[in-house]
């Protein structure tokens, strides 16, 4: 019962960037490959060639190397160094124990990416934002006052990962 959200969006001076939002299925690795195989389909039918492509969410991956990341390889770089939390943590999930949620970007917006920054910290390859990691928390702007990653129910932590675009790319 789930879909892909995706958005088409101007970036005034650039090539448009197709933003694909997904929540696959956490039944098996296989059922996510296949969904994966339908996401490249989709893309390689509907996105004009020369634009970027994001595709970012909750993958349900329960490691790095889940057969649904080679089936996205024809659209997006499936990446060797991973956003972490600062500490070395690159993993999603509550615990902390797997890989669920990525940014993924075709390779031209790939090689737009800068470190992500707050304040004086930077994170190379992005940012596994956990509240109950990141110090010192008076960094961030209230509402966050630290802890929320824990909030009752909560499954995943955010992912972070920045590009830089200028006028005519």
């Amino acid at each position: 019962n789930r879909s892909f959200a995706w958005a088409q969006i101007d970036v005034p001076g650039n090539k448009d960037l197709w933003a694909v939002s997904v929540h696959l299925l956490t039944a098996s690795s296989t059922e996510r490959e296949l969904e994966g195989k339908a996401l490249t389909a989709f893309i390689q039918s509907k996105v004009p060639a020369g634009s970027y492509v994001s595709i970012g969410g909750d993958f349900n991956t329960d490691a790095r190397d889940e057969p649904v990341l080679p089936s996205l390889a024809p659209v997006v770089t499936i990446p060797t160094m991973f956003p972490d939390d600062g500490a070395g943590n690159g993993n999603t999930s509550t615990n902390r124990t797997k890989p669920y949620d990525w940014v993924l970007t075709d390779s031209a917006l790939t090689t737009k990416e800068i470190p992500v920054a707050i304040k004086q910290k930077s994170f190379q390859h992005g940012l596994v934002f956990d509240t109950q990691v990141y110090a010192p928390i008076a960094d961030l702007m209230p509402p966050i006052v630290g802890g929320e990653s824990r909030a009752t129910n909560m499954q995943h932590m955010a992912v972070v990962r920045d590009f830089q675009l200028t006028c005519g790319q």
